[in-house]
């Protein structure tokens, strides 16, 4: 590390100078012993300066160590002495090895030194990642993974980044906060990343206040961005270098992202949970609590209708009107109790193979009051099979559908009832003339407090469509609202049909 430093430090004309300096003060310390040592043994301070060199000074170093170290052995310690000139052509073999081990010995160590420093930098890239990997993941925001982020690239690479995030029609842009992102970004680059799941370069960008380079975040599950990066005019060449590295970031930031977006939707459904627990609570104890007195209310309404002898006709009308709102608000109780027990998990299916009509026909029956304005029209399949369902609640299905469509429809109007079957499924339809679904409600009409019409004069409190739902679910089947295209609204709501069991034939007793 300490070498690295000390090459990157210095000019190529000082470590010539220092090289130069090297092999003269070991000619000068050589000299002294020229009487005393060997000449081998002087060719061998010559190949230790030239390692040294080469571990300190780098491979050009090196290189001109070995010729320098060959010139002055040559010089000062061949014969004759203080020139060039060689008498005795051994001396040529020994210059030729001596500047060929030099030159081995060089490159050896200076690869050796290559590879400890290239082993130290991914030593310190894999620190780095690391650390940026355990501040991610004690991140509770989105800008403070950006500020991690950045801070690694800052430190890292000299460069600068914005993350840019998906909305929810797929456009990219950067995270909202109170300071300007750094630089700008290009939006057709940015794009490009984002769906081609690939990094975007354009070098030309350099230099003129926009990112050059756009990473995708790819997480395990989806693609959750783009991450625009700007170098600095000094980093430009070790950005490319470090593509690895930066694709390694880019991941960790993903993960990072998508795990604050489950963690979110996690809170928040923990939000709902309790909230439609809390919701359910409250329903179950109201709707018990208001049963009772509900009960005698409507009792002691029937009694004041039906007294004998008959009351005045303004106290009969009188009577009657409270039997109907007292008879109205004991329904709006019921389903309150039902939603309730239906979402406290609490009613047990009394399931029985029965054919649908008879249902149809006692929740016709049922509602007498309700239909009396609106003509029923069946068109029951005559292949129906029977299908296996808890009566008393599909016939609640069919009681709260019907008088649904009865309600938003003008009287006179006709309800259409129709069950076919299709494939492994009876499907149920019900149908009314009237004004139909808000086009943008979709499923949400089936949800408890929904009412078709948010400002309506019409009773209710928008649970009946709910406590449909919730039957049919609890059956295996499913519910769906549409528009037909001549007008009104349809509901259609679907049963398994099941393998309904082999009815035998009495055997016919034979006449006498």
């Amino acid at each position: 590390m300490l070498n690295s430093l000390t090459e990157n430090r210095l000019a190529s004309w000082q470590r010539l100078l220092l090289t130069t300096l090297a092999c003269g003060a070991t000619a000068l310390v050589a000299t002294p012993l020229h009487d005393v040592l060997d000449p081998a043994n002087i060719v061998m301070l010559f190949l230790l300066v030239v390692l040294l060199v080469a571990v300190s000074l780098g491979r050009g170093a090196a290189v001109y160590a070995a010729f320098l170290s060959v010139a002055m052995f040559d010089f000062f310690f061949v014969p004759p002495r203080f020139s060039l000139i060689v008498h005795d052509g051994q001396y040529l073999v020994t210059f030729a090895v001596m500047l060929a081990a030099g030159l081995i010995a060089g490159q050896l160590m200076a690869n050796l030194r290559h590879q400890a420093e290239e082993a130290s930098r991914r030593e310190r890239q894999t620190r780095a990642l690391y650390e940026m990997a355990r501040d991610l993941a004690g991140a509770l925001t989105l800008d403070q993974v950006e500020a991690i982020t950045r801070q690694f690239l800052k430190e890292g690479v000299g460069a600068d980044a914005v993350i840019l995030l998906p909305d929810a029609d797929e456009h990219l842009s950067p995270l909202p906060g109170e300071n300007p992102p750094p630089f700008n970004t290009e939006k057709h680059l940015a794009r490009m990343a984002y769906a081609t799941s690939s990094t975007a370069e354009c070098d030309d960008l350099a230099g003129t206040g926009y990112a050059t380079a756009y990473f995708p975040l790819r997480a395990p599950t989806r693609m959750r961005g783009v991450i625009a990066i700007a170098p600095t005019a000094a980093s430009r060449d070790q950005l490319i270098a470090q593509r690895p590295l930066l694709e390694a970031m880019a991941s960790l930031v993903a993960i990072a992202i998508e795990r604050l977006h489950y963690a979110e939707i996690a809170q928040s459904s923990q939000v709902d949970m309790v909230s439609e627990r809390l919701r359910s609570s409250i329903l179950s104890a109201l709707s018990h609590d208001l049963r009772t007195p509900l009960t005698a209310l409507v009792g002691m309404a029937d009694s004041l209708t039906f007294t004998r002898p008959p009351l005045p006709p303004d106290a009969q009308e009188s009577a009657t009107a409270i039997r109907e709102q007292a008879t109205r608000l004991a329904g709006l109780v019921g389903n309150l109790l039902d939603m309730a027990r239906l979402h406290a998990g609490k009613v047990t299916l009394r399931k029985e193979w029965q054919p649908i009509e008879e249902v149809v026909g006692s929740s016709i029956k049922l509602l007498g009051t309700a239909l009396a304005e609106h003509p029923v029209r069946t068109a029951l399949a005559s292949d129906l099979p029977l299908v296996e369902f808890d009566a008393v609640l599909i016939e609640r299905v069919f009681c709260n559908l019907l008088e649904n469509a009865a309600k938003y429809s003008a009287p006179g109007q006709p309800v259409d009832i129709a069950a076919v079957v299709a494939g492994d499924m009876l499907q149920v339809s019900i149908r009314d003339h009237g004004p139909g679904f808000p086009a943008q409600a979709g499923s949400a009409v089936f949800d408890m407090f929904v009412r078709g019409e948010a400002e309506s004069s019409k009773s209710g409190v928008g649970l009946g469509l709910a406590i449909c739902r919730a039957i049919v679910e609890a059956h295996g089947g499913s519910i769906a609202a549409s528009n037909a295209g001549d007008g009104g609204g349809i509901v259609t709501f679907t049963l398994p049909a099941g393998t309904p069991p082999t009815i035998e034939a009495e055997p016919q007793e034979a006449r006498p």
